[in-house]
């Protein structure tokens, strides 16, 4: 215990992967920056909005990797889950860019994590 506060040492993000996600405000995001035409706004709000959907990209591509692995081994969605992985990975190694293109990407991009995870998540009904 240090101050007021625990400081937890997890590794392996055990504790995280057992937290749901609070879609709600991500998706409404998602909605309002796709429906951009041309917002006029400071490189620096472009950069935030990238920034909070890169940070949950990764949570749901956490997610979506979780599921993946539960499938058998012979599971074609489970494939289709890596193929997407690979290429959310691909698009997060970019730094974000103080851009309304960049930020719709990952929108885009979140968006398709989410896709992916329902698909895995209905498919795995015990395991949720």
């Amino acid at each position: 215990m240090s101050g007021t506060h625990t400081v937890l040492y997890d590794p392996h993000g055990l504790i995280e992967a057992q937290l749901p996600l609070d879609r709600t405000p991500y998706e409404a995001l998602v909605t309002a920056v796709l429906a951009w035409k041309d917002p006029h706004l400071e490189t620096r709000d472009y950069e935030q909005i990238a920034l909070q959907l890169t940070g949950h990209a990764r949570a749901v591509a956490a997610d979506v990797q979780h599921h993946a692995a539960a499938l058998p081994k012979n599971d074609g969605r489970g494939a289709l889950a890596e193929v997407i992985l690979r290429e959310a990975a691909r698009r997060l190694s970019a730094p974000p860019e103080g851009t309304a293109r960049c930020a719709q990407n990952r929108a885009r991009l979140v968006r398709a994590l989410y896709t992916r995870l329902d698909r895995l998540t209905e498919a795995l009904p015990a395991a949720t």
